[in-house]
């Protein structure tokens, strides 16, 4: 198990928490409210400042309700580990209505994931596979 620090920068703000035993996002709570209009995108501030290990990264994935209920999602999820600032989570309404966000609503989920670091290296060539340079649509609908 790998140790998240969490510093609470903000009154009121909540410690990200898991809704259920084994499940992978911790859910994060908004320190604002805010009424998100359709179309538009904000940052909502979470009133924390965390730390992991090195090797591991903060994603910031969408709550699957929010966004099969109302079109809410998640841009700009990459937070590293060396990052110890406020964590914000970046909000678009994808949907046709406004969406209200309260002060300590669930906005939304963040996974501590492992890294793999690449080696980058130029070639000429790339092996061949069966599906070459097929792209977007290739394999049928």
């Amino acid at each position: 198990m790998v140790m998240v620090k969490v510093k609470r920068l903000r009154d009121g703000a909540t410690l990200p928490s898991y809704s259920h035993a084994g499940d992978a996002g911790l859910n994060l709570f908004s320190c604002e409210n805010y009424a998100l209009k359709a179309g538009e995108r904000r940052t909502f501030m979470i009133g924390l400042a965390m730390e992991t290990d090195p090797g591991y990264v903060f994603i910031i994935k969408d709550r699957s309700g929010m966004a099969a209920k109302h079109g809410i999602t998640t841009l700009a999820g990459v937070i590293e580990h060396t990052y110890r600032g406020e964590f914000g989570v970046v909000l678009l309404n994808t949907g046709d209505e406004e969406y209200a966000v309260r002060k300590g609503d669930r906005i939304a989920q963040m996974l501590v994931l492992p890294v793999a670091t690449a080696d980058v290296v130029e070639a000429d060539d790339l092996s061949d596979t069966a599906r070459g340079a097929g792209g977007f649509g290739s394999t049928g609908k």
